[in-house]
């Protein structure tokens, strides 16, 4: 059950109906959004019908959600979310009227390469500003990233530019520190079932960018985004990157489908990651104009100045001819599945 709160509900109000709750032995989870606060509740059910909580101040709604992704559901809130990510005064929307490019080098090497990284993803149109300071790779001698170093890299970047920035955080240790310098935090494809990690950027009052599972099912991947939201943080951005399967001409096979089928079911925007679900950077921009196509609300591309000298990904990357096919796509495309670009001021 989800109790929806109105958007001019006190702090007093939520405070009331999560006794309310808990008088009876249930659980209330309370989750923030840019709009309204909403409560999920665990327990038993006619217990709660008893309580009356529709008549209670500051009340909206109370819904029974029968999909398992309570908080993340379109069944309490069939209108779908924006995600903004930035600080005030540089606010970046990801949701349905906008059409979002992030981009930046899969990896922060140097300060150089960071920035011009940068200045290549600000001339294809791009809004947000992405590069890994932890990298998780398969092989323990690859390179892992600069750590807090490369926090402070991109920070200084960002600001340089004016680009809101992405990272990845893969412990939940770091989540203080991560957040100290990023403006919205990634939850890779290998830390999607990690919940010690879900829980921990839940309770950080950064949006996340959550990536689907290289095997995980469409409803793993929203019960994965409800551990985050359950522990507060509704500012939730998922993520298609590619699914594995027995094709090996692509590093992954992108699941274009699974936008549409999420947008369906969740009210949460879905953005899509051409570059890690290729792995080559001649398939990007035609799978980023599938993206646009399919109605997606962003895609998050690499792009690096030197690929062949890359420490992480360069295959994939974009630089030259590739990325000002991206930057005209990004131009162009989404205008006409009318959506306006969230570079433009008007959006």
């Amino acid at each position: 059950m989800v109790v929806v709160m109105s958007p001019d509900a006190t702090a007093e109000d939520v405070a009331h109906v999560v006794a309310r709750v808990e008088s009876v032995g249930g659980e209330a989870f309370v989750s923030t959004g840019v709009v309204r606060t909403i409560i999920g509740l665990v327990g038993d059910i006619d217990s709660f019908h008893h309580l009356n909580l529709r008549t209670l101040r500051g009340v909206a709604d109370v819904h029974r959600i029968s999909d398992p992704y309570k908080l993340v559901s379109r069944q309490h809130h069939p209108d779908r979310s924006t995600v903004w990510v930035g600080a005030p005064g540089r606010q970046v929307p990801i949701g349905p009227e906008t059409f979002t490019l992030i981009a930046g080098p899969c990896a922060v090497e140097t300060a150089e390469q960071t920035l011009e990284a940068a200045h290549m993803a600000r001339s294809a149109g791009a809004t947000i500003l992405r590069g890994g300071a932890f990298k998780p790779r398969t092989s323990p001698y690859a390179f892992q990233g600069l750590g807090v170093a490369g926090l402070t890299i991109l920070a200084d970047v960002g600001a340089a530019t004016g680009l809101p920035v992405v990272t990845e955080v893969v412990d939940a240790r770091d989540v203080a520190v991560v957040a100290e310098h990023a403006d919205m935090l990634q939850v890779g494809t290998r830390n999607m079932a990690n919940f010690g990690l879900l829980q921990a950027v839940g309770e950080c009052d950064k949006p996340v960018l959550l990536k689907r599972g290289m095997t995980a099912t469409i409803e793993e991947w929203l019960m994965a985004a409800e551990y985050i939201a359950q522990r507060g943080n509704l500012d939730v951005v998922l993520c298609e990157r590619g699914i594995r399967t027995f094709e090996p001409s692509t590093r992954n096979t992108l699941d274009i489908s699974a936008v549409p089928v999420v947008q369906a079911t969740s009210h949460l925007p879905v953005v899509v990651d051409p570059s890690h679900a290729a792995g080559r950077k001649d398939l990007v921009v035609p799978l980023s104009r599938a993206a646009i196509a399919v109605g997606a609300d962003g895609v998050i591309v690499d792009v690096h100045p030197d690929p062949e000298t890359a420490l992480c990904d360069g295959p994939q990357a974009l630089l030259g001819t590739e990325l000002r096919d991206l930057a005209q796509a990004v131009r162009r495309l989404p205008g006409m599945v009318g959506r306006r670009s969230a570079a433009d001021p008007a959006g």
